[in-house]
């Protein structure tokens, strides 16, 4: 009887997969069972081939060698995992195995590394798809219930070859050329260099711009405090002297009401999270950067099956989630969310377009709790924080509008306007769900002029007077540098990457040392302000790689060609390497440090990694690195004869050679000399005039205790 092979993206999937399915003999590469075979692709094991592939000589960089435009792109198989590569391809030859289906990620990439495998294999009988957006048993059971043909997903995959080898033919030849025009190691590409650019133009603004001082004139009426604001509502006045004279003429004058609107005001709930939105509240709320809101969302996806399918670009539910919603808030219904939840599983939940809309939602639906049953005490203190958000997000959409009256007062006093405004909660509605946690965002305006005031019951024509007018000082702020949430916004507003790989297009920019975070900050660095311009400018700006992206997206929805896509984007590589050789441009590297470097005398580059500072040597022939956080000793390696570097762990201090990663203990006394240091005492000891002794061991015992002084 023929077996049907399952080839999910990673082994904890493939598991799971095994285990529903009825799979239960587990080799080393593969899990069997009486109809599927179940394997896996430890993410990609085919990618695209180096240049060297295609011709020796381009293992090194030159850029008489630019740009490199093969025309047909190679594929490879990636040697870390080749091993597993091996194990698919001789699965996919068995002679039992009659069919293929592909359970990778449901999505533009997980479809990409998949069909790799598939053309490097040579596999040409059909294949199906296994697309589903959660991973419980229900889901994946269901899912092998109604498998899709694979050539259904043919448009998805041509989009995802076509951004791969556009990401390679622009990002390999601009770092290319950059790095070998300028001697220092730039990197460039279709995604980062557009994005660094935004941060760049924020930074131009901070810097040009200039602070005033300017005063407002806060009014006393007795009943409540109101503001001046001239007549263009503008409640900032820059000029001192004008203040001090409004101060005298309202002081102990008397106003009249002469404008008392109420209005009520409904704030429907907000959309249901797409990964974006959900990292950039995660940023703004909890701290987390989006690559670890990614790597948090994954594991509560994958391994505890609690979400959907993270990286989805929609805020939207379909319309045959609907009978499912109930089991959905049911399963939440516990611990601090029973309040909310319970409620609503009494009635008929209130589904409407601003849940439901299949016409919004393109490959997977929007982030929302699955059918399982929590164990909160099961999460981590990170994952039970981000899954708070997505629970309450969930709950909030069958809560009714926040509803609140607003009352906006406007008195005339002395010829000058004064105005102030104040709102009563009527009713919390979805608010209620987030239980007194604010959720305003971060980029709202926090001026005084927003604070409202708690209004009395007033009524149109009252007089009130001026009881007291001061003068309250302050200064125009710059524009904010970006958060990650702000970022995500700004690169989602212009298209820039896929809600997958933003998070990775920002951790590429901080470990490039181009931006660095300060706080909840994104700063350039010194090596970041020079890159954006030396970058050609196509490059710099958003709007090019936007229109990419957009034709990317016709390519998937079979609106757009590959071949005119990759044209157009060989002639861009070529335009952009032409304009960095022919560049007038310098580069000096920013993070020059004061130390030499022990072999060559060279000056050392300071780079900063998670483990802390590290020291390289920029000459080519070199390659000498040291931590930067710890100083040398002066014992040497046994095996490369560098310095070694003096650490201290639980056991004491130790020495270690960070080449070689050899590591050697040091006595507990930390009296251990090497036998030059001994040398030098002696020699230094036995010039001194007094007499230390007769024996070596009198002198170094001498030595020592000067030493320890």
């Amino acid at each position: 009887m023929a077996k049907t092979l399952v080839l999910a993206e990673k082994p904890s999937v493939a598991r799971e997969i095994a285990r529903v399915m009825g799979s239960h003999n587990k080799n080393k590469s593969f899990i069997e069972g009486p109809k599927y075979v179940v394997t896996w692709a430890l993410g990609h094991l085919v990618g695209l081939a180096e240049p060297e592939d295609y011709d020796s000589k381009l293992g090194s960089w030159a850029l008489e060698d630019l740009p490199i435009l093969p025309e047909s792109m190679k594929l490879k198989v990636l040697r870390e995992s080749s091993h597993q590569f091996k194990a698919v391809q001789q699965l996919m030859r068995r002679p039992d195995i009659g069919e293929l289906i592909v359970a990778t990620d449901a999505a533009r990439e997980g479809e990409l590394l998949a069909r790799w495998i598939i053309d490097m294999v040579k596999w040409k009988k059909p294949f199906q798809r296994l697309w589903i957006s959660s991973q419980t048993d229900k889901a994946i059971k269901e899912g092998f219930a109604s498998l899709k043909p694979g050539s259904q997903y043919e448009r998805l995959y041509q989009s995802a070859r076509c951004r791969a080898e556009a990401d390679w033919m622009i990002g390999l030849n601009v770092t290319r050329a950059l790095t070998c025009k300028f001697g220092s190691p730039l990197s460039a590409g279709r995604v980062q260099t557009p994005t660094l650019g935004m941060i760049m133009q924020r930074e131009k603004e901070i810097l040009s711009f200039r602070s005033e001082e300017f005063s407002q004139l806060r009014v006393n009426l007795g009943k409540f405090e109101a503001l001046w604001r001239g007549p263009n509502g503008d409640s900032r006045i820059f000029d001192a002297a004008k203040a001090k004279e409004l101060q005298e003429k309202l002081s102990g004058k008397t106003g009249k009401i002469v404008s008392l609107k109420k209005s009520e005001k409904s704030v429907p709930h907000p959309l249901a999270y797409d990964l974006t939105e959900l990292q950039r509240d995660a940023n703004r709320l909890l701290g987390f950067s989006a690559k670890m809101t990614s790597n948090v969302l994954q594991r509560l996806y994958e391994q505890h099956k609690l979400v959907t399918y993270p990286r989805t670009d929609s805020r939207y539910l379909t319309s045959d989630m609907t009978g499912t919603l109930k089991e959905r808030l049911s399963a939440v219904a516990i611990g601090p969310y029973a309040p909310f939840a319970r409620p609503l599983l009494r009635g008929q939940l209130p589904v409407s377009k601003r849940i439901v809309d299949d016409s919004k939602v393109t490959d997977h639906h929007a982030i929302i709790p699955t059918e399982q049953v929590v164990m909160l005490n099961a999460l981590s203190h990170e994952e039970r924080r981000l899954y708070d958000l997505i629970v309450r997000r969930f709950i909030s959409l069958f809560y009714g509008p926040a509803r609140f009256d607003q009352v906006a007062v406007t008195v005339q006093a002395a010829g000058e306007t004064l105005s102030a405004k104040g709102t009563t909660i009527k009713d919390a509605g979805w608010r209620a769900v987030y239980d007194g946690q604010s959720m305003e965002d971060e980029e709202n305006d926090d001026s005084a002029d927003d604070k409202d005031t708690l209004l009395p019951e007033l009524r149109e024509g009252e007089t009130l007077e001026v009881k007291l007018c001061r003068i309250q000082t302050g200064r125009t702020s710059p524009p904010k540098r970006y958060t990650e949430a702000a970022l995500l916004t700004q690169m989602e507003k212009h298209g820039l990457g896929t809600p997958a790989t933003r998070a990775d297009i920002i951790e590429k920019l901080v470990s490039s040392d181009t931006i660095d975070r300060q706080g909840n900050s994104l700063h350039p660095t010194g090596k970041g302000k020079q890159l954006i311009e030396l970058a050609p400018a196509d490059l710099r700006s958003p709007d090019l790689t936007a229109r990419w992206e957009a034709e990317l997206e016709r390519i998937a929805r079979g609106q757009g060609k590959a071949d005119p896509f990759l044209k157009g984007i060989r002639d861009m590589a070529r335009e952009l390497v032409g304009g960095v050789k022919n560049s007038s441009a310098s580069y000096v590297p920013h993070n020059v440090s004061a130390s030499h470097c022990p072999d060559c005398g060279t000056r050392m580059l300071e780079k900063r990694t998670k483990r802390g500072l590290l020291l390289t040597c920029p000459n080519d022939d070199c390659g000498y690195r040291r931590s930067g956080d710890q100083q040398l000793s002066n014992r040497r390696c046994p095996q490369c004869h560098k310095k070694m570097v003096l650490k201290e762990g639980k056991a004491g201090k130790y020495v270690q050679c960070l080449p070689c990663g050899l590591t050697e203990t040091l006595n507990k006394d930390s009296t251990h000399m090497n036998k030059r240091e001994q040398q030098r005492l002696v020699s230094q000891f036995s010039k001194q005039q007094e007499p230390l002794g007769n024996s070596l061991g009198d002198l170094l015992k001498a030595a020592m205790e000067k030493k320890n002084d």
